[in-house]
């Protein structure tokens, strides 16, 4: 079966797209795309349902509220009369209004948090397996422009960018249901307002809802005018603390050699100037929050009389009770609130653009690593070949760095199974990053390889990696730790020369601290021995190693696993006693050259039935060059 190895899965919302760099599109269409398809993803029934739960308490919420305006009137009514059976009367239905607001709340509540963490849940989890498939994660690394800090992106801002989207939905949602529902018990109470006018009397009806539009467009639009720069102030703080937190986790990932080499001062000044920056641009946002409170506190303070002074003059006319002057005070609040929306959550909207566009900036840069022009990507076909047998092939493969600089021009080679096949080369002409598109997780270059099926395989780098847990987990890696009994991983262990570590299995450290690199290298060995692999893949995996314990190592592949093929890369001195046959990258101007030093392999399969090299090898450069130069950016 075909797999291409740049084609895993597809962004939020859309289908792949081949990309260079991350996309540009507005606000609107990014909450969309994030919303869209959160909400058509496989967990839509449980998004629609609580969803609907948050809307339909934020309706009884806003029908407390609509009855507790009308009980305002009733209520100051009564202590306008002196009337104290009716007082009494309106204290018992504020209580029944007290206890319904106080548990809708609590229940909208409920249901907007589940919502954030419902939603939160599956955008990471979609996040993390989108970067995880095609080696997404790592193909990143190498594209210039892609999304920097993916780790903060996946755990902050994709927190914040669906948490306050909620909040704002909801709040939204309330607003525009409040404006509803006062706007016409303001226009209604509020009657006509008559003014004089060139000698002719105006009359305004339903005067304060006019006034209370006008007062909240002046708000809005001096909240925009004070806050629009805080936008893109959020966006660098975030850029700014993510920076200095990779520093931070360099720092420990690499205390090792910076003790060392007594790098700490060097270290201390370059985490000044990373904080020195999250400083500088967080004073810059201090200040831009001082000015919005300042405009919304003056703001709030005008809002507690301006209505009751704009009604004041058909209350003293006698046109309106006081009831009705608290009703309408109480109506305008409700509607200033309403229109009030932008204003009072202008630093929030602003923090959520900053998070919005980081995650899809995230979502871009995973598209554009595992989504190429399909003219210029290596073709992995997992399986075996057209006629069954199960064999390593490279068909006229070209492999050049993510900017589009070749490092191998031409590669046509067989490996079949069983076979201890070496590949050896000067340093630069590409024999690591061979060893990555036959891994899958380099796409950059041309041409088809075939490779086993990925069960059947095992890839052993010069570090290996080893994932945090018991020592019994990172030997099992990347099988569940039960997948082997105790005493299967001892023999193991002791097999390859680590007899001190079979009593550990079920410790918890930092291996890939705790051991020496040799160490880790044995253990990488060790797992082999536990998968036993059909195809087993080395690069450099020895280096670490003194000839004597290279020899254990190959030897003990030789007669644990006599049935399995080695395809190894390495200069070591010895390498090529361990193995059958020794591919040669011959270095050159334009790209190495993949030979074969027993004559057999290379060009025995290469494109279009040609038989010799330099016709085939001119003719796929030229091809390769031409494709490169049609891939997007």
């Amino acid at each position: 079966m075909a797999a291409d190895s740049v084609s895993h899965g597809s962004p939020i919302g859309r289908e792949p797209t081949p990309a260079a760099a991350p996309k540009r599109s507005g606000f609107l269409r990014k909450v969309w795309r994030l919303a869209a398809a959160y909400y058509g993803s496989e967990e839509r029934r449980s998004a629609w349902a609580i969803t609907a739960a948050v809307v339909g308490l934020t309706l009884l919420q806003i029908a407390v509220q609509v009855r507790l305006n009308i009980w305002n009137r009733d209520f100051f009514d009564a202590l306008d009369k002196r009337d104290h059976d009716r007082f009494l009367a309106q204290m018992g239905v504020f209580a029944v209004l007290a206890l319904a607001g106080t548990a809708a709340a609590v229940s909208q509540t409920w249901a907007r948090q589940t919502l954030q963490v419902w939603w939160r849940d599956w955008l990471v989890r979609h996040l993390q397996r989108r970067m995880l498939a095609g080696s997404a994660h790592y193909r990143m690394q190498f594209i210039e422009g892609s999304a920097d800090n993916p780790d903060q992106r996946i755990g902050e801002n994709a927190r914040w960018a669906t948490s306050i989207a909620v909040d704002m939905a909801v709040g939204l949602l309330h607003s525009v249901l409040l404006l509803v529902s006062f706007v016409g018990i303001l226009w209604t109470l509020s009657g006509p307002l008559t003014l004089a006018v060139a000698g002719r009397e105006v009359e305004i009806p339903g005067y304060m809802v006019f006034a209370a539009l006008l007062y909240a467009a002046a708000a809005a639009g001096a909240t925009w005018l004070v806050g629009r720069r805080m936008p893109g102030i959020n966006a660098r703080r975030n850029e700014a603390e993510g920076d200095h937190r990779f520093a931070l986790v360099r720092l420990r990932e690499n205390s090792e050699g910076i003790a060392m080499i007594r790098g700490e001062a060097d270290e201390e000044r370059g985490l000044k100037r990373a904080f020195g920056r999250v400083t500088a641009v967080m004073h810059e946002l201090n200040r831009a929050e001082r000015n919005l409170a300042g405009l919304s506190s003056a703001y709030g303070m005008v809002t507690m009389v301006f209505p009751i002074l704009v009604a004041s003059p058909r209350y003293f006319a006698g046109a309106i009770t006081l009831g009705v002057l608290m009703q309408v005070g109480s109506a305008f609040g409700e509607v200033t609130r309403a229109l009030n929306w932008f204003m009072d959550n202008y630093p929030r909207l602003a923090d959520w653009t900053s998070h919005v566009d980081r995650v899809v900036e995230l979502e871009d840069g995973i598209e554009a690593a595992g989504c190429i022009d399909r003219e210029c990507a290596l073709e992995i076909e997992e399986g075996p070949g057209p006629d069954g047998e199960e064999v390593v092939a490279f068909q006229g493969v070209a492999v050049a760095t993510a900017d589009r600089k070749p490092l191998v021009r031409q590669a046509d080679a067989v490996i079949r199974p069983g076979e201890r096949v070496l590949i050896q080369g000067e340093s630069g002409t590409g024999k690591s990053t061979l060893f990555r598109a036959l891994a899958g997780a380099w796409p950059w270059g041309a041409g088809r390889i075939r490779v086993p099926e990925r069960g059947a395989s095992m890839f052993l780098p010069q570090r290996p990696y080893l994932p945090l847990g018991t020592l019994r987990a990172v030997l099992a890696y990347p099988a569940p730790a039960e997948a082997f009994d105790g005493e299967a991983m001892a023999a193991a262990l002791r097999r390859c020369g680590l007899d001190d570590l079979p009593g550990r299995l079920d410790e918890e450290e930092r291996w890939d601290r705790t051991l020496s690199l040799g160490e880790q290298q044995r253990l990488a060995f060790a797992r082999a021995l536990l998968h036993r692999p059909r195809w087993i893949f080395l690069d450099e995996a020895t280096a670490a190693l003194d000839e004597e314990n290279q020899d254990a190592m190959m030897e003990m592949l030789r007669e644990e696993l006599p049935e399995s093929a080695v395809v190894s890369i390495g200069h070591r001195p010895g390498l090529d006693r361990h193995h059958d046959r020794v591919l040669v990258l011959e270095p050159s101007p334009e790209g190495a050259v993949l030979g074969d030093t027993d004559g057999g392999g290379a060009g025995d399969v290469s494109p279009g039935g040609k038989t010799g090299r330099e016709p085939a090898e001119r003719g796929f450069l030229a091809g390769l060059r031409q494709a490169l130069s049609r891939r997007p950016g």
